[in-house]
């Protein structure tokens, strides 16, 4: 019984005193993080571009494999 009721004294101590690192806030929808929403458009863009490459590619292969060409 003694070492609970110091648990539960400790665990009352140390949510009053310690802050947490992390908060949670609401995303401010007015001023976006434009670097952020640059970086995310630019990937997209990359890889889409790095798709449509790949897909010329295999085309190409298959009609040079096929005899289309």
């Amino acid at each position: 019984m003694p070492l609970q009721r110091l648990l539960l004294q400790t665990a009352s101590v140390s949510k009053s005193v310690v802050r947490s690192a992390f908060t949670a806030r609401k995303p401010d929808n007015a001023n976006p993080n434009w670097l952020r929403v640059g970086l995310a458009f630019g990937s997209s863009a990359a890889l889409w571009a790095l798709l449509l490459k790949q897909h010329g590619e295999d085309v190409a292969e298959y009609n040079r494999r096929s005899g289309l060409e």
